[in-house]
């Protein structure tokens, strides 16, 4: 399998997928693209029509959505346990990862993921401050309701980590305030170790996206 990824700096869709993958402890290789050069669009449509990173090339398969390619592995590695296995569980992991990938526009269009950025504080917009609060009880709910069994929102690490590991990344770039619940929860997500690995890659890159550098 490869894994064709947009800037790790930047690219939170990008990073979802991959972490996904890196949890189902497959081999795989990637390839990087910048997001912002000339032949950005060349070079993504060599893998996909859509024209969109991640992408997900798996044989004569090719899965061109973050959704879509947690769903694939979860099919291919059973043995993963992307999803949680209570179905209770599952159903709200799956309600709360396509939360994620359908809405949060205020907080994604205000906080851009940008893991070199020295963490300081920007103040939200009221559509990103609503954002914060959605997330933050999504949290609290989670860990709360299903989080016994581990350090993650079901416990063990699954898709919906996945999914907000970059807002994990946000809260602490921009200086979110949260609670005892949530900062434990961030703790766990920038601890784990293809989190680590990422974020390690992201800070070591050198290209640039000007509309992703914010005050």
């Amino acid at each position: 399998m490869k894994i064709i990824i947009g800037n790790k700096n930047y690219s939170s869709w990008s990073l979802r997928a991959w972490l996904a993958l890196k949890a189902t402890g497959l081999p795989f290789d990637e390839v990087l693209i910048d997001l912002d050069a000339p032949d950005t669009a060349e070079r993504i449509a060599a893998h996909s029509a859509a024209g969109r990173v991640p992408v997900l090339v798996d044989g004569d398969v090719t899965v061109w959505d973050s959704l879509a390619i947690a769903e694939y592995l979860a099919e291919k590695a059973p043995e993963a346990n992307l999803w949680p296995t209570d179905p209770a569980a599952r159903a709200v992991a799956r309600a709360i990862a396509a939360e994620m990938h359908s809405g949060f526009g205020g907080l994604r269009g205000h906080f851009p993921m940008n893991i070199r950025r020295p963490p300081a504080v920007r103040e939200p917009t009221p559509a990103a401050a609503a954002d914060i609060a959605r997330v933050r009880e999504i949290w609290r709910t989670a860990r709360a309701r299903f989080g016994a069994g581990g350090p993650f929102l079901f416990g063990a690490f699954t898709i919906a980590d996945a999914f907000y590991a970059p807002v994990v990344s946000r809260f602490a770039t921009y200086r979110i305030p949260v609670g005892p619940v949530e900062a434990a929860y961030m703790d766990a997500v920038m601890a784990f170790g293809p989190m680590a690995e990422w974020a390690e890659a992201g800070r070591a890159e050198t290209w640039v996206v000007p509309s992703d550098e914010v005050d």
